[in-house]
């Protein structure tokens, strides 16, 4: 009865949550309601989906704002006004551009998580309640929140397939309908739910005096289960400690090699700060022999490996200029270096430094003139420029091809005019050409093509001559397939009582067609490098081939195969290969 109660008490908290988040539970309603939309009409909604997320995420920090530092009605209205307001101008923002490029995706991205830790760090400002312990109590929210919605789905999807089996057929959307509904409404709601009001204004003045009844509730959001101490000390910790300890046997290895000249760790450079950051705030209330040892080890591991890769990084932007990886990778790496050093220095009481800081950058990597894509761009056009300029090929703001300059600046402005054109905004340099086209127009406009580099990025691709039939004579199936660098199952044969398998198969950088019994004992085999090795003749053209040409076959005394290529591309960049064929293969067992 009691557990049924606490159950019960659950669920009423998530309609006080709607009466303490009040637009919030708007944008979430208009949320689900645009994604029902969507699921109905099998269209694509994501600017408005997206502006509701901002919506939500804004009124919600508003409110926590609000109970930290006024108690008035009036000034709640106003703020809610205020984030109707900014919310709207976000989508004007956005509604400029006809689709939503991969820069203002990502810059939404990091603005909610901006606002995400503004809501944790606000309701804590100069209060008796920690950050670390708002983080905790919002870290056990979540996954609640995920859970109860998991729980929810999983039986409402048992209910629709038992109605679709047993009484009437049910449309698939019911599934996705049921999933907006639970993970789009439903979760975020439960979540604020369990979100306790911090001390805050009172009467006439800031009230941080303590309220036994209030003080209980949030030690108690705040405690960590010990399950989760377990989870944190014995199995995070020790992970993260085994990654570390790979980190540093690599840079060790490699430190007088290569290690400044590549970007292999600065793509998960950012990662593993965050990791490292996070960790350190759930086990700052965490005792035990392991947890202290993180706390007082790991900060300064954090900034060891920290500062060797951005120094690398700064290398690599010097060399190949600014990208907006490498400028998130060097931006984040200084908060992670200045986290490190908190971490360090001052005591754990002292981690809502670590979210200021965190605000701080993420703003900073998001709002032009100093943004990632502003800056990288710019970088990227001054390095293209210089090239240019350099080999006598820029004149009074016109391009003026030339096939011979060094290999070494064809790379240069390969990449660069590849960036550029990627981040959409060569139209943006005065003198590009008007309405440039990558694939289009770049012999025309540089005098030489981007393929001229076969020993950097070697490709080809052949085709079958459509409507040249294959003669089937002599084997039991035909089977069409797609064959690429991954494993997978083709298909099952039977012939006789017996069943056989045909699949795809890596193995020591060998790409293979299988066929195996029911024992799964090899039959036979046929390796596909040799196909792509026979094509590498062709290289960086695209060929028509004939029948003898798209032809390959092998046969042992247990089975024979034939593979006819409908369409093979490989790209060879460096020690990296990528392979893709379409092909028909025939198969006969003895």
């Amino acid at each position: 009865m009691k557990d049924l109660t606490n159950q019960s008490d659950k669920l009423r908290k998530v309609t006080l949550a709607m009466y303490r988040y009040p637009l919030t539970t708007v944008f979430l309603l208009t949320a689900t309601i645009i994604g029902a939309t969507s699921i109905a009409q099998a269209k694509d909604y994501e600017k408005l989906l997206l502006c509701c997320a901002v919506g939500a995420f804004l009124a919600a920090l508003l409110q926590v704002v609000y109970e930290r530092f006024w108690n008035k009605r009036v000034v709640c209205f106003f703020l809610m006004g205020g984030g109707l307001l900014l919310t709207f101008g976000y989508y004007l923002l956005i509604s400029v551009v006809p689709t939503l490029r991969f820069d203002v995706r990502i810059r939404s991205y990091i603005l909610l998580g901006v606002l995400a830790i503004s809501f944790l760090w606000i309701p804590v400002i100069q209060n008796r309640i920690s950050f670390n312990e708002s983080f905790m109590i919002a870290f056990k929210a979540f996954f609640h929140a995920i859970f109860y919605a998991v729980i929810i789905f999983s039986g409402c999807s048992l209910i629709i397939m038992a109605i679709d089996s047993l009484i009437v057929p049910v449309n698939a959307k019911a599934y996705l309908h049921i999933a907006n509904l639970v993970f789009v409404l439903f979760a975020p709601l439960f979540f604020l739910s369990r979100i306790p009001a911090y001390p805050g204004k009172d009467g006439d003045g800031i009230n941080l005096e303590k309220n036994d009844k209030k003080d209980k509730e949030i030690e108690r959001a705040a405690s960590c289960p010990k399950f989760l101490e377990v989870l944190i000390s014995y199995i995070l910790i020790p992970i993260e400690s085994g990654f570390s300890v790979i980190l540093l046997l690599y840079i060790i290895r490699s430190i007088s090699g290569d290690f400044w000249t590549n970007n292999r760790m600065e793509p998960m450079l950012i990662s593993y700060a965050i990791s490292i950051i996070f960790l350190y705030i759930l086990s700052s209330r965490i005792n035990n022999k392991f947890s202290v040892f993180f706390r007082l080890i790991f900060p300064k591991i954090l900034i060891c490996i920290v500062i060797l890769q951005i120094t690398s990084s700064v290398i690599q932007a010097y060399k190949f200029g600014i990208i907006y990886s490498r400028y998130f990778a060097i931006l984040f790496g200084i908060f992670a270096i200045l986290s490190g050093l908190v971490m360090s220095i001052a005591p754990v009481q002292k981690n809502n430094l670590i979210a200021i800081m965190l605000i701080v950058v993420s703003l900073v990597s998001i709002l032009p003139p100093i943004d990632a894509f502003t800056i990288s761009q710019y970088s990227q056009k001054t390095r293209l420029k210089l090239v240019l300029e350099q080999n006598g090929m820029l004149n009074d703001n016109t391009i003026i091809p030339n096939e011979s300059i060094e290999e070494a600046d064809k790379e240069k402005i390969i990449s660069s005019v590849e960036y550029l054109t990627r981040m959409d905004c060569t139209n943006q340099i005065v003198w590009m050409p008007e309405n440039f086209k990558r694939y289009d127009d770049f012999y025309n406009t540089f005098g030489f093509n981007e393929s001229d580099l076969s020993q950097k990025n070697d490709w080809s691709n052949v085709f079958l001559k459509d409507s040249l039939p294959i003669d089937i004579a002599g084997y039991d199936i035909l089977v069409h397939t797609y064959s690429n660098n991954m494993e997978s199952k083709i298909c099952d044969i039977h012939k006789g009582k017996n069943t056989y398998t045909l699949k795809n198969q890596t193995k020591e950088n060998m790409r293979l067609i299988i066929l195996v019994d029911e024992s799964n004992q090899e039959l036979i085999r046929f390796n596909l490098n040799d196909i792509f090795s026979k094509y590498q003749k062709f290289s960086n053209e695209k060929t028509e081939l004939s029948m003898d040409e798209a032809s390959f076959s092998i046969e042992n005394e247990e089975a024979k195969l034939m593979i006819v290529v409908q369409n093979a591309t490989s790209n060879r960049m460096g020690d990296d290969s990528d392979y893709y064929m379409d092909c028909y293969i025939l198969v006969h067992i003895e």
